[in-house]
């Protein structure tokens, strides 16, 4: 993997572009996506966002977000955008086995196909160019780099500073985690320069629910939480019955995971929840406890030092019982 700066003298040439990320995009995987999409359309190139999967409905008000493809729901139009394309861009995943169903059509495509991420590991082979960077934030905050790093400033809007900030403050926790480095804020204040009303972007992402999903947050903390002392550990397992009861929809558990987190002595959080191919996990932990080699080991996942994901293939039951099983053998880590 060549790197990305090596891209830089070759923007001013018009391309077919198609930009892509993981399935069921958060704030971080839209946003840098639309944010690098409005960017590379100002320097003339024609560009295609392609979702493998649908998103939540609070990303609708993202600039541009209604043109994006989701290739579940348009396949034919997907590939035919992915068949056509010269470069494609590779945003806030780094194994192409996070695209789902996208994975091989992306892999025997021979464009040229570029990384942009922030997570550990990547799977450097499959790219052409790239900047991994686990340090960083957030790809949002990548994609405001390489804007910046590639001379082209100047090109900065609004709809490019709302999309970046929207991830920015979806992947920092609105600035709480570690990663919201003085560059976070200096990119900030840049983004403030350009337009941006913080304010409205907050009220989107964060302000755009229905009441079911508050109720099924209320039922959740009180019937689905299992706190461990001994290991320091919160546990909240969702049934399939909690989500057909509840009308959950993606994006509805955005967020779920952290409420532990503000238990005092609790370290680690996880949240399971019976998706019907899968049981999907996602940890979340504070200082040391280092859930990316967690979720490797035992849940075949992975991310960040704090922030991870994993899944599984057996039943909520049998994979419940693993977590509480592994537990023991982190006991020194949980502390």
């Amino acid at each position: 993997m060549k790197p990305i700066n090596e891209i830089y003298p070759l923007l001013t040439t018009p391309k077919k572009v198609v930009i892509t990320t993981h399935q069921k995009p958060d704030p971080d995987a839209m946003g840098s996506s639309l944010g690098l999409y409005h960017f590379l359309k100002s320097l003339g190139h024609t560009v295609t966002v392609i979702s493998p999967t649908n998103w939540p409905g609070f990303l609708n008000w993202m600039p541009g977000c209604d043109l994006v493809i989701d290739f579940e729901y348009k396949r034919e139009k997907a590939l035919e955008e992915l068949n056509a394309a010269e470069w494609i861009f590779c945003l806030d995943f780094n194994t192409l086995s996070r695209t789902k169903n996208l994975a091989p059509f992306i892999a025997a495509r021979p464009a040229v196909k570029i990384l942009i991420d922030h997570h550990q590991q990547p799977e450097e082979a499959a790219f052409d160019y790239g900047d991994s960077n686990t340090i960083k934030s957030s790809t949002s905050e990548m994609v405001y780099d390489f804007i910046v790093n590639s001379g082209y400033q100047d090109r900065l809007s609004l709809e490019i500073a709302e999309c970046l900030y929207a991830g920015l403050i979806g992947d920092t926790g609105s600035f709480r985690f570690p990663s919201a480095s003085a560059h976070v804020h200096s990119m900030v204040a840049d983004l403030k320069s350009h337009g941006l009303n913080h304010t409205i972007v907050h009220e989107n992402i964060y302000d755009n629910y229905l009441e079911n999903r508050l109720r099924f947050i209320g039922m959740v903390l009180l019937h689905r939480m299992e706190i461990m002392y001994e290991y320091n550990t919160a546990l909240i397992a969702i049934t399939k019955k909690d989500l057909l009861r509840f009308d959950i929809k993606t994006g509805d558990t955005e967020g779920l995971v952290n409420y532990p987190l503000s238990i005092k002595g609790i370290r680690m959080a996880a949240i399971v929840i019976d998706r019907d191919e899968e049981r999907k996990w996602s940890f979340r932990s504070k200082g040391h406890v280092d859930v990316n080699t967690f979720a490797r080991k035992y849940f075949d996942g992975g991310g960040h030092f704090n922030a991870a994901g994993g899944k599984s293939i057996e039943s909520l039951e049998k994979t419940v019982e693993k977590f509480k099983q592994v537990l023991s053998e982190n006991t020194l880590q949980l502390q």
